[in-house]
């Protein structure tokens, strides 16, 4: 379950408490029973080793096919 991180809008009260996706969020604050907030913080993923970038998935590089010269049209000599 996930820890949520709380602040209080009056007496600048700050606590953490684990609760589920599905319980609603706390409005009161448990010292002085004024207004609280959530407080977003980073994100705690990280994405360590192969296979998160666009390149890591490419084949290697084909090389382009080489150009053939098309003949050259002749003109009749006047």
């Amino acid at each position: 379950m996930p820890t949520y991180q709380y602040a209080c809008t009056n007496c600048e009260h700050e606590f953490e408490i684990v609760q589920s996706f599905t319980d609603d969020a706390l409005t009161i604050c448990p010292q002085c029973q004024g207004a609280i907030r959530k407080v977003y913080g980073g994100v705690g993923v990280q994405f360590k080793g192969s296979g998160f970038y666009k390149t890591d998935s490419q084949s290697p590089a084909k090389p382009a096919p080489a150009k053939t010269e098309a003949p050259k049209p002749s003109t009749p000599a006047s």
